[in-house]
């Protein structure tokens, strides 16, 4: 028995779950699963020659590698096993990360409502000690509401969070935060003597490395965490809620949310687990079974293609080159491609690709050019402005926007840290170089409308520091945190902007705000 909170991680990331998700419904269709081994083995080389799983000699021929990608779907909420017939089928959030909808969104949803017990916490082979009645995530993020706290470590999370958190009454949380600072004040020697027994890793009692596994499973846990863009790690490696993002905590630690009953029905419980934002209860009657067709097996690998370009790149619409690309790759007519595309997906995913945008805006210096280049697709396949990549010219901002629609350009410099401020040089190098020279990157006649900023965050100076820019050569301009973009581009998506507003945004001589952005 697991004697601590636990997650499953085939990956650490979920960037991949809809690619998993894809696979799973591609081997699975109409098929039993329970003990039929030639789908799991399947479902193992479909993740294989998806890039999904490394590619491993199976010598055992048992299919386990797939039934671990198929747990770690089940955790969350995103699958369940169908007790009448045996088959594995989607729940409604599976459903809607298959139909398109931003997985971030939705596996938000999914990883606040992530509970102990749960149909997984209690599965053969996991089992997590009964003891535990928690919403992990919700703990984690009331702990970084509380002032006495603020940020949380990897250590903090594996040697005293995830084994010392059993429920969520006040006494236990009280119990923790006087943990943590106490591990902040004397560190290992906080913890009890006999801290190895009473919490052994899956393989037994390791006295050598007794941390190793909480500690791994401390890591994914800040990933997932992470992934809800709710909380980052700044540079030291602290978790912290991300700034702009405190009223959207605060308000889910003010719902009050019942946990999820029967954890020891899979079907029922998962099917209420999955139920994805946009609905309230699964009505479904799965027993009436559908004949699969060959135009559905083709469907489906319409939709698989098209999963995979959405993740690597903004879809906002069904284009010609996208049809292409997906009819060369699967092998299918050009007309059905088409068909099927514009009926599954008429608006596109954006969001998709948003979640890999957002990781981009807090890696450093090191994959700045991945940054740059997206933020180029970004503004011409999203907001449709000639997005010109001018970086590597030197001393030139990172992207030109050019607007034919309404006669301006505008300039952004992307910089991927979690708390960017202007230093001096920075400043002088968008004064001089930037603005003042804007005819060495541009020989057009469109006039100059604004800078901007683009990063994870900002410091608490950055409105004085645009300010000072824009008072010294009279450009407009702003910072605008990568939150707020992703915000803007979903906007966008539903509701499509002309570029003069978006002029307007990017022109409010300060930080665009969330306000700026949805008003």
């Amino acid at each position: 028995m697991i004697n601590n909170w636990w997650v499953t991680r085939p990956q650490r990331k979920l960037n991949n779950i809809p690619d998993v998700l894809m696979c799973c419904a591609e081997v699975s269709l109409n098929q039993e699963w329970t003990g039929n081994r030639n789908i799991h083995l399947l479902l193992e080389e479909s993740l294989e020659k998806a890039g999904i799983k490394r590619v491993g000699t199976r010598r055992d021929q048992t299919g386990g590698g797939g039934r671990t990608y198929l747990a770690w779907a089940s955790s969350l909420g995103l699958v369940f096993m169908q007790e009448e017939t045996n088959k594995l089928r989607l729940t409604l959030a599976g459903e809607a990360i298959m139909a398109g909808e931003p997985p971030v969104a939705i596996l938000k949803h999914q990883i606040l409502r992530y509970q102990f017990p749960s149909s997984y916490s209690l599965s053969r082979g996991v089992r997590v000690n009964e003891r535990f009645k928690i919403r992990p995530f919700r703990f984690l993020l009331r702990l970084l509401s509380d002032s006495r706290i603020e940020y949380l470590t990897q250590d903090e999370i594996g040697k005293v969070i995830i084994v010392e958190a059993e429920n969520e009454t006040d006494r236990c949380y009280n119990n923790v935060v006087d943990c943590v600072l106490a591990y902040r004040q004397h560190g290992d020697l906080s913890l009890v003597a006999d801290f190895a027994q009473r919490y052994p890793s899956s393989r037994g009692v390791n006295i050598n490395n007794p941390y190793g596994n909480l500690l791994d499973v401390a890591n994914t846990i800040q990933i997932w965490l992470e992934y809800t863009q709710l909380a980052k790690r700044d540079e030291d490696g602290n978790l912290r809620i991300i700034s702009e993002k405190a009223d959207e905590v605060s308000a889910i630690l003010s719902e009050n949310l019942s946990f999820i009953d029967r954890p020891d029905s899979h079907e029922y419980f998962q099917r209420k687990y999955g139920v994805d934002p946009k609905r309230r209860k699964d009505t479904r009657n799965l027993l009436e079974s559908e004949i699969v067709t060959a135009k559905m097996l083709t469907e489906h690998r319409i939709k698989q293609a098209f999963i995979t370009e959405s993740l690597k790149h903004p879809i906002s619409k069904i284009t010609i080159d996208l049809i292409d690309r997906i009819s060369e790759k699967i092998g299918e007519d050009v007309k059905f491609v088409e068909e099927t595309l514009i009926k599954l997906y008429p608006r596109g995913a954006v969001g998709s690709f948003m979640t890999e945008y957002f990781e981009m805006a807090f890696r450093g210096r090191d994959n700045a050019t991945e940054f740059e280049l997206a933020t180029v697709e970004l503004f011409k396949s999203v907001f449709g402005f000639e997005a010109l990549h001018v970086g590597p010219i030197g001393l030139t901002p990172d992207v030109l926007l050019l607007s034919d629609e309404d006669g301006y350009c505008g300039i952004i410099d992307n910089k991927a840290y979690s708390k960017y401020t202007i230093n001096n040089d920075h400043r002088n190098r968008m004064i001089t170089n930037y603005l003042g020279g804007l005819q060495t990157y541009y020989n057009g006649s469109l006039p100059l409308s604004f800078f901007s900023y683009i990063a994870g965050g900002f410091g608490t100076n950055i409105d004085a520091q645009i300010a000072d820019i824009v008072r010294t050569t009279s450009v407009h301009g702003s910072a605008v945190s990568v939150h707020n973009i992703i915000k803007l581009a979903e906007n966008h998506a539903s509701a499509p902007m002309p570029h003069n507003r978006i002029r307007e945004i990017f022109s409010v001589d300060r930080q665009v705000l969330l306000s700026d952005v949805t008003g």
